[in-house]
Formats: C-alpha cells, sequence, structure tokens
C-alpha cells in the first residue's frame, strides 16, 4: 500500500520528469536525463541519490555486486531511467525485482526518449 507521502514523492517525481523533458526533449543520452532529473528532485527539496549500490544476499551470503539504482528518492521510490526507442518488458521486472530486494514498493521506468513524456513514464507497485 502506497501511503500519503510516497504517493507525493511519486507526484514530484513524474512533474520533475515532466520538466526535464520539455527542456531537453527525447533523444539524449541515459545519464544526462538521471542527472537532471536528480537536479529537478533536489530543486523540489527531496533528498536523492544516484546510481545506489545494493547487495544482494542469496543463499546467505552477501554479494556486493548486488543491484545499482538509478535513482532513490526520499529512501522510498525507485527510479530506473532509460532513453531509448522501445522499451523491453524485462525492464520493469527489473524494477519490480529491485523493489522486492530493497523491499520498497512504488518504482518507475522512465523512458525519455519519446515525443511526449507521459507516454515514457510507467509506475511499478510491488
Amino acid at each position: 500500500m502506497i501511503n500519503p507521502k510516497q504517493e507525493n514523492i511519486a507526484k514530484s517525481i513524474v512533474h520533475a520528469a515532466y520538466m526535464v523533458h520539455s527542456k531537453l526533449g527525447p533523444g539524449l543520452l541515459e545519464k544526462i536525463y538521471e542527472v537532471c532529473l536528480a537536479h529537478e528532485l533536489d530543486k523540489a527539496g527531496l533528498k536523492v541519490q544516484r546510481q545506489v549500490k545494493i547487495p544482494l544476499i542469496y543463499d546467505g551470503i552477501l554479494f556486493k555486486e548486488g543491484l545499482r539504482l538509478d535513482l532513490l528518492v526520499e529512501e522510498s521510490v525507485v527510479v530506473e531511467v532509460k532513453s531509448v526507442e522501445l522499451i523491453n518488458p524485462v525492464w520493469s521486472a527489473q524494477v519490480l525485482s529491485q523493489l522486492k530486494l530493497t523491499g520498497k514498493n512504488i518504482g518507475f521506468l522512465i523512458n525519455f526518449n519519446v515525443p511526449l513524456i507521459k507516454h515514457g513514464i510507467k509506475r511499478i507497485i510491488n
């Protein structure tokens, strides 16, 4: 279940994605969108971490080479940034797995390489 704080964070993420896309448009590298999205969220007063390493525990063994989240917002929302022509369904599964492995319950898959950003934002709930 999504709490009101997470819902507000989610709205801020969507708004920030719209801001970045309206200023830059499609066709740039993912890293550029990631940096700019993080900047917009920071301007909105949200704590944003980029390229967050998440260790993986498998079979009782801690693997440091676990996950890497593009963005983690307010320690509660995962954001995967893409800039591709077509979204591969495995990326939605990737975000869902990231949510499960981090214990988070809301994430976004955002593809900036679209004419209208509303077609590039996918909200994923665990």
